[in-house]
């Protein structure tokens, strides 16, 4: 008995944090860094003093809850860091970082939060130092417009949290559409490579024909 109750315990315990972290992960994906601890905490159908017992602060909750992605990030980066094309491993680098982004609007606050909040900060930094390496790699190729800037990358990162659409797999097909023109937008000497398609955003109405006079809709209403 004496053996049974201490392993009952352990997996009670592995049990609430597991319920935490993933009601973690779906309110910060959803709402932000600023969901508080105690919807957390109701979500996860646990007491505050339980969930604090596992994550003392907000910090390391979002440092706990994020942990996959940020090495996803650091995999993606390294990734173009070691492409011995560096304006091809920009342009994978700026795609795939913003499909990850746009799966998770949670963790691109979380990334480029300045706040204690932010998690990880040694590791966003690394991908940062990396990202200006590359960046610099392409600039000397002439790839690279030579006005470009790190901070660029975080406008982008911040528009790219912007899109909102119907369902998450719409989200990734119109983040992978601007990702595609920023591509262009930073290319030295723009060639107008076919873009990704374009997704149906929830603010953008779907075309309407207006029939003219007998019923008919003009054909450039029409598509043809």
């Amino acid at each position: 008995m004496s053996d049974f109750l201490p392993r009952k315990t352990r997996s009670d315990a592995r049990d609430n944090r597991n319920r935490i972290l993933d009601a973690a992960r779906a309110l910060l994906s959803t709402d932000g860094l600023d969901v508080p601890m105690r919807e957390i905490a109701r979500r996860a159908e646990v007491g505050p003093a339980t969930l604090y017992r596992h994550f003392p602060t907000k910090q390391v909750l979002v440092a706990e809850a994020f942990a996959d992605q940020l090495r996803a990030c650091r995999t993606i980066v390294d990734e173009g860091c070691a492409d011995p094309d560096p304006w091809r491993g920009l342009c994978l680098v700026i795609e795939q970082i913003c499909e990850l982004h746009a799966r998770d609007r949670g963790f691109t606050e979380a990334f480029l939060s300045t706040l204690p909040e932010a998690p990880d900060v040694a590791g966003r930094e690394y991908t940062v130092r990396a990202v200006a390496g590359l960046a610099k790699r392409a600039k000397d190729t002439g790839q690279l417009r030579p006005d470009f800037v790190l901070d660029d990358l975080v406008l982008v990162l911040m528009a790219n949290k912007g899109i909102r659409a119907a369902s998450p797999a719409t989200q990734v097909m119109a983040s992978r559409r601007f990702a595609g023109l920023v591509i262009q937008a930073f290319e030295a000497r723009p060639h107008h490579a076919p873009l990704p398609p374009p997704a149906r955003l929830a603010s953008t109405p779907p075309p309407t024909a207006r029939p003219r006079a007998g019923g008919r809709a003009a054909s450039c209403e029409q598509g043809t």
